[in-house]
């Protein structure tokens, strides 16, 4: 009620207000008001009007005189520009002239550049083709028994071997204590000597003998000549005209006939001892007084007729080197009339060892000896050949080492060679200490077997970086062989009846090379052949027998 009530004087008041406003209009009074009050705004508004255009005309002759200004700021501004654009211009033109000039210079420059360059480039491959060049006949001047197969007799530079021993400060000789290493004695061959006591003893009655004796040996030697003469009466049948006579000795067939003692002294000086036969004939002769002065014609014949009367123990010993389950083998070089040719070694680890000559290389060589028929494991040099025979392989870790020795003369700045040469070392050492303790370690071994592989990816690595020299590759080659035969490297670490090296053949072929290099060559194919024939059964008859060579020989003589 009370909002109603409110409403309805609302609206009272808002309906007086209009009536009071109708009132107003009506009577004209509000129309005079306005006008008025219209009027004065009007003339407000043209005082303001006068007063804006006053401003508008300053404004304007302002800005005229702004702009005259302007335009004369502009004039000396465009004046002092086009002075400046161009002195601007002129420099310009003075530097492309300039530029024109330095860049027919620099042309000029660029092409006695490019052609120093290309002097220098060839230069720089010149000097690297002369260091490749001295690299590799460096390498040919130092390698020598060390780094290389050359042995050290044949070495130009021979090198004096430092004595590693530390002084201890006592003086040279046995020490006290020393149990020292007596002459041996012989039996007496004639009647003893008993020497009488001196006569300052016997005629002092003080003297008395005693139990002890001393005895002393006077040991000498001399050829004595013994000549047996043997007469045979001869009877004539005269019905017959038939003649007989008694039969002599085996072996008395000639005047003069020498027997085996003769022959096995001289064959064993020639073929054993390589003395020439013009040497051993003198030394003969020397001995005997003058009295024996053999022919070189029977010299020479001496290893034909040995070699002929031995040949089925050397065919035995053939027969016996097949059962073996290890056997080395190798070659070496010869010379018959000035023509090379070759010699094939084999041996067991059991001391047995074959000679042979060979007129070719290769598996013509090897076509007659042991190693065509043996099924066994083969200790050899990297020889290709030797592969298609046998059943396993190990190649000779002493090569290896000295071609190690000679990358790291030659490639001093490669890691990998150093590595693997005290790699190899330290398996041998391992393996000769293994052999007396008979501890086989499989855990070592397979160590040994990663650093190899490691040793190798590491050689990988550095030529994949520096790549090997044109003319020096053997580091290189030999890093490849090495990855290729790496089984037959490292056989000796799982079987302890195989050896690290092939030193056995290479020390019997030493036997043949003395002989060789007293020789120099030899005037037929047959001769080395018997040469080789003969050495096969003095190594031989040495396993069986090393004191009695001589007596065996001569025996074998007749």
């Amino acid at each position: 009620m009370r909002v109603n009530f409110e409403y309805d004087m609302h609206l009272q008041y808002e309906n007086r207000a209009l009536k009071a406003r109708i009132r107003e209009l009506e009577s004209g009074a509000a129309y005079v008001r306005m006008q008025e009050e219209c009027e004065k705004r009007c003339r407000e508004m043209e005082r303001e009007v006068r007063k804006l255009k006053t401003e508008l005309e300053n404004a304007v002759r302002q800005l005229r005189q702004n702009r005259e200004h302007w335009f004369q700021v502009y004039g000396d501004m465009e004046k002092e520009h086009k002075k400046v654009v161009e002195r601007k211009q002129g420099e310009i033109r003075r530097l492309q002239k300039l530029c024109e000039k330095t860049a027919i210079a620099y042309e000029q420059m660029h092409e006695k550049y490019l052609g120093q360059l290309h002097l220098r480039y060839a230069a720089e491959s010149a000097l690297e083709e002369e260091k490749r060049k001295n690299q590799k006949l460096r390498a040919q001047l130092n390698r020598d028994y060390e780094n290389s197969s050359i042995p050290s007799s044949k070495s130009l530079r021979p090198k004096k071997v430092a004595n590693s021993r530390e002084k201890t400060g006592r003086k040279p000789g046995a020490q006290p204590g020393h149990k020292g290493h007596c002459r041996k004695k012989q039996e007496s061959t004639v009647p003893t000597a008993f020497l009488p006591p001196p006569e300052a003893v016997l005629e002092d009655p003080d003297f008395k003998k005693t139990a002890k004796t001393i005895i002393k040996q006077l040991v000498s030697i001399r050829m004595v000549l013994d000549v047996t003469e043997y007469h045979a009466d001869v009877y004539y049948n005269a019905k017959t005209g038939e003649r007989v006579h008694a039969a002599f000795p085996d072996g008395v067939i000639n005047d003069v006939n020498y027997d085996g003692s003769i022959r096995a002294f001289l064959f064993l000086l020639n073929n054993d001892c390589c003395a020439s036969i013009d040497k051993s004939r003198k030394f003969l002769s020397d001995l005997t007084g003058g009295k024996l002065n053999i022919s070189k014609g029977m010299i020479s014949r001496l290893s034909r007729e040995f070699a002929l009367k031995t040949e089925p123990e050397r065919r035995a010993a053939y027969a016996d080197m097949l059962f073996s389950p290890v056997m080395h083998t190798d070659c070496t070089n010869a010379r018959e009339n000035g023509k090379g040719c070759y010699v094939y070694v084999c041996a067991t680890p059991d001391g047995k060892a074959l000679y042979f000559a060979r007129a070719k290389k290769g598996h013509e060589g090897v076509k007659g000896t042991v190693a065509e028929d043996y099924q066994g494991i083969l200790v050899h040099d990297h020889d290709i050949t030797f592969y298609s025979y046998g059943t396993e392989h190990q190649e000779c870790l002493a090569h290896v080492l000295r071609y190690l020795k000679d990358s790291m003369d030659n490639e001093p700045g490669r890691a990998w060679n150093k590595e693997m040469h005290g790699l190899i070392q330290e398996m041998i050492h391992f393996r000769n200490e293994t052999l007396l303790s008979c501890n086989l370690d499989p855990e070592k071994i397979s160590g040994f077997e990663e650093r190899y592989l490691k040793i190798l990816e590491t050689a990988r690595k550095e030529y994949e970086d520096i790549p090997a020299n044109a003319y020096y590759k053997d580091g290189y080659n030999l890093f490849l062989r090495m990855e290729k035969y790496m089984q037959n490297h490292l056989l000796f670490l799982h079987d302890f009846r195989v050896p690290a090296t092939n030193n056995e053949a290479e020390r019997l072929l030493r036997n043949y090379k003395r002989k060789q290099a007293q020789a120099v060559t030899f005037r037929s194919f047959e001769s080395i052949e018997n040469l080789c024939q003969c050495m096969s059964m003095l190594v031989l008859m040495r396993l069986e027998d090393p004191a009695n060579i001589y007596d065996r020989v001569s025996r074998i003589f007749g």
